[in-house]
């Protein structure tokens, strides 16, 4: 259980630095053209997030999977 409490406290910490990032490129497209490092800097962010939510998405899921294979082994 301690795997799952530290992922779901990745994603909140990863989520605000996503903000952030997005912040910036708003930020700095109102100043004109942004450097391509500012533009793209969202996506590693966001891929991080996308993986922390899967596992988050599908943890109740396999935990029922789990009880349910340990059900029928006893």
């Amino acid at each position: 259980m301690k795997v799952s409490k530290g992922i779901r406290q990745f994603h909140r910490w990863v989520s605000m630095l996503f903000t952030l990032t997005v912040i910036a490129n708003f930020v700095a497209m109102s100043q004109g053209t942004p450097p391509a490092w500012i533009t793209y800097s969202p996506l590693l962010p966001l891929f991080l997030l996308m993986l922390t939510g899967l596992y988050l998405f599908f943890l109740p899921y396999a935990t029922k999977w789990r009880a349910r294979r340990q059900g029928e082994a006893h």
